[in-house]
């Protein structure tokens, strides 16, 4: 147990929190109140399910069945129309209920107005964090419109892969942003007219700012769509896979409605109202991105449904995120690994009073017992994990809040309203306690990839399971372990790079002959970073080679997936030789044999891993 802890307990945790009892009574998710439920200390076993699948342990939530614009706008709510929810702390502009369902009704009119805006018409927003991306994307569901968010890091063919996949009408960025947006939209077909900014207005006047997109027309009046919650889409939201582009996800109102319900559960102690020794209520600092599914979801839609207040940042930067809590008074941030071990390590954080803080939820990436005590004895504050993807919209599992420091290690317990099961290679269910793929059901799973039946087909059972690609196991107390992915995405902070993708990029340099893309852990840098290992092509290895590789790559990618682990160069990259159709082509065409057949990634990581033995040996001589 860790020091001081009993008294964290007694001086930061709500009462009545702990861990549900199985059961199907009604939870009333705005009150957090549940009735005829039974509170249960944290270390009583829950029954062994065997073979079955697993059932979550929460409460059944009813789902109600209506789109965002209603779920957000139109429900009954227990905060006031003038509370302040979003903060811009550099712009010192703060953003009421009623200023958001305003601006994001005008912007909604607007779209139908004047540009004729469609059911099932497609948005593309291209920024990083802003205060305006709520109305903006709640304006485009009033229309009845698809909002598809995309990385600010996006070089112009990147952008544009997306654009044209998702069939984008029209484009949202920012100022700094236009160069790259205006030539992908050039691209793509999309008019400049149908480019606006966000934030800061454009001052050579070419490009509209969205608050001018608004119906001025007093002749025409226009109501917000109606929507089919289980079946219209409300984002398409882009996910790398292994076998190169991003993957359209379509996530529908649904989708969404359901996890911001499953999420509020899984973080009942927060509120935005006044509570025990909270005058003021919670209030969230958001600087995971909202391109990103994972802040898209937990942290805009489940904030503005709870009323709680939110700080945004635009872009993460250590001294700046410990200002803001310090300043704003936080309360619980959503993080992700590499931010946890700056609090663990950087100089500044000490400069800075935190204790407002009550709980960090990190995600993305798996966190050790290392970096989650290293963090609560410098700070004193506790870290939780979680876990998603974002075919789930995202989240599906969380730590308890009572459960942080007895289960590191585990994603947590599987939140309302979900199933889930482990199967083996073979696609059996193995039984609790023992490793396989995580399959899991629920209202907040995908309606399938856009444009790509056989994806879909590949990863939705007939019986509604997701396949999520990610192995791990169950154990005796319901809570879930993710210990590896049978996908090879690579995971830097957070985000997905494919393996594939980079190697189909690296093939075309005129001095690679062959390549494998593998992640390798920084434990300096607490994520995985992209390393190459090339097989030179008339030319000889040296370190002159490995920084033009890594000059030429980073030029035609995001940041966020070059090749930080380097190059490493090779006489030969390991293929698979079972394959029956790989052997057929290596007969067929011998010389054709080292581009063909697949990878062997885990013969890589045994080479990596004997090559930093064999150099930290050397080190200590």
């Amino acid at each position: 147990m860790l020091p001081d802890y009993h008294d964290y307990v007694r001086t930061k945790q709500p009462r009545h929190v702990g861990r549900v009892a199985a059961s199907r009574d009604r939870y009333d998710i705005k009150t957090q109140s549940i009735a005829a439920v039974h509170f249960l200390p944290s270390t009583q076993p829950i029954e062994d399910t065997s073979v079955m699948p697993a059932e979550s342990k929460y409460p059944q939530l009813t789902i109600p069945s209506v789109g965002l614009w209603d779920f957000l706008f139109e429900s009954e709510r227990d905060f006031p129309d003038d509370r302040v929810i979003f903060v811009d702390p550099d712009a010192k502009k703060n953003l009421t209920y009623a200023n958001v369902k305003q601006a994001a009704s005008d912007f909604g009119k607007g779209l139908r107005a004047l540009w004729d805006w469609k059911k099932g018409d497609v948005l593309g927003v291209y920024s990083p964090n802003c205060i305006d991306t709520p109305s903006i994307t709640w304006g485009c569901h009033f229309a009845g419109g698809v909002v598809s968010p995309a990385n600010p890091g996006y070089t112009v063919d990147e952008l544009a892969f997306q654009l044209r996949d998702s069939g984008a009408k029209a484009l949202v960025t920012k100022v700094p942003q236009l160069e790259i947006a205006v030539q992908a939209c050039r691209e793509v077909g999309i008019p400049e007219d149908q480019i606006i900014v966000m934030g800061e207005r454009d001052k050579t006047g070419t490009f509209k700012h969205w608050s001018s997109i608004r119906n001025i027309s007093g002749a025409s009046r226009y109501r917000r769509a109606k929507v089919d919650p289980a079946n219209d889409l409300a984002f398409l939201v882009y996910s790398s896979g292994t076998t190169g582009k991003p993957k359209g996800v379509m996530l529908t109102h649904r989708n969404i409605v359901a996890n911001t319900l499953q999420i509020t559960a899984g973080e009942a102690p927060l509120s935005g109202s006044p509570h025990d020794g909270y005058p003021e209520g919670d209030s969230v600092l958001a600087f995971l991105p909202f391109f990103h599914i994972y802040g898209l979801t937990v942290v805009l839609h489940q904030s503005f449904y709870r009323g709680i207040k939110t700080v945004v940042m635009p872009k993460f930067e250590i001294e700046a995120w410990c200002r803001i809590i310090q300043e704003h008074k936080i309360t619980f941030a959503y993080v992700v690994p590499p931010v946890v071990l700056l609090l663990s390590k950087h100089p500044c954080v000490s400069k800075y009073d935190l204790s407002s803080l009550r709980m960090m939820n990190s995600g993305a990436a798996p966190l050790t017992r290392e970096l989650v005590d290293a963090v609560y004895a410098r700070i004193k504050v506790p870290v939780k994990q979680g876990y998603g993807l974002s075919e789930t919209s995202p989240t599906t599992h969380t730590q308890p809040w009572e459960d942080w420091e007895k289960t590191i290690g585990s994603v947590g317990t599987m939140l309302p309203n979900q199933t889930a099961k482990y199967m083996s290679p073979e696609e059996k269910e193995v039984p609790t306690g023992e490793v396989g793929e995580l399959w899991i059901k629920g209202p907040n799973v995908f309606k399938g990839y856009l444009n790509n039946v056989e994806g879909t087909k590949n990863a939705l059972t007939e019986d509604g399971y997701f396949k999520t690609g990610d192995v791990g196991y169950q154990d005796q107390k319901g809570n879930f372990f993710i210990t590896d992915r049978v996908k090879e995405l690579i995971k830097y902070k957070g985000f997905q790079v494919p393996p594939a993708e980079l190697e189909g990029l690296l093939l075309s340099h005129p001095s690679i002959d062959d390549v494998a893309v593998l992640g390798i852990y920084k434990e300096d840098q607490a994520t995985e970073v992209p390393l190459a290992y090339v097989k030179p092509r008339g030319t000889t290895a040296s370190p002159q080679l490995e920084k033009e590789i890594q000059d030429w790559l980073a030029k035609k990618v995001a940041n966020h997936k070059r090749l930080r682990g380097g190059v490493r160069f090779t006489d030969e990259i390991p293929k698979s030789e079972s394959d029956f159709a790989y052997r057929a082509r290596a007969i067929a065409d011998p010389v054709d044999l080292g581009a063909s057949g697949k990878i062997l990634r885990r013969l890589l990581k045994v080479k990596y891993q004997e090559d930093e033995e064999k150099a930290s040996k050397k080190a200590k001589l």
